[in-house]
């Protein structure tokens, strides 16, 4: 049967797998070929490391179908979806990195480690006292939305993170760290960079603050909304659309009375980049953004 009220919107696929590529050159390529070939869009990055990926589609059918692709390529691969009315992505984007996230090390994920916490299990983790909860993510996505009694790392980057690791190692002693982030990729990542230190007691949301949304019943320990890199900004707690908008200058999220603020100029800049841009780089987002109207 099908979901009429579902049938004029977008299903939307989020997912990793941390797998040895040898060449992510020439696997993009025949990736670029099946997607284009389904209608996919959305973002996929191929590393050494393995792939992690934002997929998208009108057809749920035709996600599935490329996911059992990718499924020949790397095994078994858990997803998380979420549906939305506005279409998440312009078009579709396969990319090769040197790091399935980008940390400024030469460290690898670890893909013995096992230690994740099911998002069930997420609440009764988070309250014991003898657990440190750290917010892997960026400070503007911490603003948006987080964990009570987390603690932020204060990273513009994720290349910050293993600084934030150094200096902070002294207040981890006798401590379990529970860590999260989106999806879960980068507390792969974070996993490594903390062991790669000598810090073994760490646990991690298993699947991301999205698996979590998606999951538990219960989510009265996050305040606010998870920003998404796609064009829906953010997503609440019942994975829908979210309240913010984005600056499309500097990417960050902005909420309604960001919107009213004098630094804000529609796909020029907002309070966040005005200083950060120059004033070649604000007429170059002005013709851009008068392209983009013409296209609408």
């Amino acid at each position: 049967m099908i979901d009429k009220k579902r049938s004029q919107g977008f299903y939307t696929y989020t997912f990793y797998s941390c797998i040895k590529i040898k060449n992510p050159s020439f696997l993009r390529q025949i990736i670029r070929k099946q997607a284009n070939n389904l209608k996919i869009i959305g973002t996929i990055i191929l590393t050494q490391e393995g792939i992690n990926s934002t997929i998208s589609s009108k057809s749920k059918n035709n996600l599935n179908m490329m996911i059992s692709l990718l499924e020949n390529q790397f095994g078994s691969i858990r997803f998380r979806e979420s549906f939305s009315k506005k279409k998440p992505f312009k078009r579709l984007k396969v990319k090769v990195r040197e790091e399935i996230v980008p940390s400024g090390t030469n460290i690898l994920i670890k893909k013995d480690l096992k230690n994740y916490i099911d998002p069930e299990n997420w609440n009764d983790f988070i309250e014991d006292e003898s657990v440190l909860v750290i917010d892997v993510r960026n400070n503007y996505e911490v603003e948006v939305g987080t964990f009570i009694n987390s603690i932020s790392p204060e990273t513009n980057t994720f290349k910050e993170f293993n600084n934030f690791i150094e200096k902070s190692k002294k207040n981890f002693k006798n401590k379990k760290l529970g860590i999260f982030c989106t999806g879960g990729i980068r507390c792969e990542k974070a996993s490594a960079l903390f062991k790669e230190k000598g810090i073994e007691d760490v646990y991690q949301l298993e699947g991301g603050i999205l698996n979590y949304f998606k999951n538990n019943k219960n989510k009265d320990n996050f305040e606010g909304e998870c920003f998404v890199f796609d064009d829906r900004v953010t997503v609440d707690k019942n994975l829908n659309p979210g309240g913010f908008f984005q600056c499309f200058a500097c990417r960050r999220p902005l909420s309604k009375d960001d919107l009213s603020r004098p630094e804000y100029t529609e796909g020029i800049s907002c309070h966040n980049c005005l200083n950060e841009k120059t004033d070649e780089d604000r007429e170059r987002f002005a013709d851009r953004h008068k392209q983009n109207l013409l296209k609408k």
